[in-house]
C-alpha cells in the first residue's frame, strides 16, 4: 500500500432531509482510487408528495423506521463487517433538526458499540466532494469554483484546497431548488418540482414569458423570490385547467438557469487570472441534474465544467464518505458528545 494513496473504508450515514442513506466507500477523496462499495438510498418522495414538499415530522419518523435496514443493506452490499471499517461518518448539518438527530444518534451508537472513530460532516461539503467519486477525480486541480445548487442551498465557493473554502456568494431568499418546488406546485406538477419542470419545459417555449432575472448588485449573490412571485402572477391570468404549463415551466426554468450561469460565469471570469486562479467549475447538488443548466454552463463557460452523475446529485451517503476520507487522514475525530447543527456553516 503506497503512502500517496492512503487506504480507508468509511461507513457514512446521511439523514439531513427526506432521504435515508448509507454508503460504504473506499478511498473517498483519494483520486483516482475512490470505490463506492455500496450506496443505498431510501427516498421519501412519494410520502411527501401529498404535501407538495417535505413535512419535517413525517421525515424524521420515517428515518427511524428504515435507517437500520438501510445501514444493514449498505454493509451487506459492501460485503464487509464492522471490523473492516476505519470510521463512521454522519451528516451533522445543515438540515432538518429531527432528521439530523436520527442519523447522528445511530452513528454515535455504532461508533461506541463497534469502537470506531466518529466524524461529523457538513452536508454542503458532501455535495462538493461528490465530484471526487466520478471519472473527473484524477483531473481535479485546485482552486476549483464550485456551485452548490439544491433544494436548500444555492452557494458559490472557491475551493483552494481540501477543506479550504472561500464563500463568494449565496441565495438571499429561496434556494433554486425551493423555487422549483414552489413553482411546480403553482403549475400543478408532481413533487419534486425540479424534475417535473425539467420534463415539462422540453415541450414549452422558454421565451413565452419574460420573467425577471434578479441582479443583486455586483456581488455573486442570488435571489429567486421575485421570480417565483412573477410566475404566480402569470398563473392568475388563466383558469386552472387552461394553464399553459409547458410554456410557464420553460420560461421559469430559463430564468433560473440564466441567473445561475451568469453569476457563475462572472465568478469564473473574476478568478480566471492571477491568484487564486480557478482551474474548473464544479456544479453539485440536486439542481445540478437539470438538463438546461448542464447544457448552458458547458456552452457559456470557458473553464471545464463538471457534474456528478444523477445518483450523486441528490442527497446520498457516498458523498459524505468522500468528504470524510481526507478529514480522517488528517487526524480529525469527533467527540461522542457531538450535536447536530441545523444551520452549520461551511468553513
Amino acid at each position: 500500500m503506497s503512502q500517496d494513496k492512503p487506504f480507508t473504508r468509511i461507513l457514512a450515514i446521511e439523514t439531513s432531509c427526506d432521504e435515508t442513506a448509507a454508503a460504504v466507500v473506499e478511498n473517498g477523496a483519494a483520486a483516482p482510487g475512490a470505490v463506492i462499495l455500496s450506496n443505498v438510498i431510501a427516498s421519501q418522495t412519494d410520502l411527501h408528495a401529498q404535501y407538495g414538499g417535505v413535512f419535517p415530522e413525517v421525515a424524521s419518523r420515517k428515518h427511524i423506521e428504515v435507517i437500520y435496514a438501510v445501514i444493514n443493506r449498505a454493509m451487506n452490499e459492501a460485503h464487509l463487517g464492522y471490523d473492516d471499517l476505519d470510521c463512521i461518518a454522519v451528516t451533522r448539518g445543515p438540515g432538518l433538526v429531527g432528521s439530523l438527530l436520527v442519523g447522528m444518534n445511530v452513528a454515535k451508537g455504532l461508533a461506541l458499540g463497534r469502537r470506531k472513530p466518529l466524524l461529523g460532516i457538513n452536508h454542503i461539503e458532501g455535495h462538493i466532494y461528490s465530484l471526487w467519486l466520478t471519472e473527473h477525480a484524477p483531473d481535479i486541480r485546485f482552486p476549483v469554483l464550485t456551485l452548490v445548487v439544491s433544494g436548500g442551498h444555492t452557494e458559490l465557493y472557491l475551493m483552494t484546497d481540501h477543506g479550504r473554502y472561500q464563500h463568494l456568494g449565496g441565495t438571499l431568499d429561496d434556494a433554486a431548488g425551493e423555487a422549483f418546488d414552489k413553482v411546480g406546485r403553482l403549475l400543478g406538477l408532481p413533487y419534486p418540482g425540479g424534475p417535473s419542470i425539467d420534463r415539462a419545459a422540453r415541450n414549452g417555449n422558454p421565451h413565452a414569458y419574460k420573467f425577471p432575472r434578479a441582479v443583486v448588485d455586483d456581488s455573486f449573490n442570488f435571489s429567486f423570490s421575485g421570480l417565483k412571485t412573477a410566475v404566480l402572477r402569470a398563473t392568475k391570468r388563466y383558469e386552472p385547467d387552461r394553464l399553459p404549463v409547458n410554456d410557464l415551466a420553460a420560461s421559469f426554468q430559463a430564468a433560473v438557469v440564466d441567473v445561475l450561469v451568469r453569476k457563475t460565469a462572472q465568478a469564473a471570469q473574476t478568478h480566471a487570472v492571477g491568484a487564486p486562479m480557478a482551474t474548473a467549475v464544479h456544479i453539485a447538488g440536486g439542481v445540478s441534474a437539470n438538463s438546461l443548466l448542464r447544457q448552458e454552463m458547458s456552452a457559456q463557460l470557458e473553464l471545464p465544467v463538471r457534474y456528478p452523475p444523477p445518483i450523486l446529485c441528490t442527497d446520498n451517503a457516498a458523498m459524505i464518505a468522500a468528504a470524510a476520507h481526507w478529514r480522517f487522514l488528517q487526524g480529525e475525530r469527533s467527540s461522542l458528545d457531538l450535536d447536530v447543527a441545523p444551520t452549520l456553516p461551511l468553513i
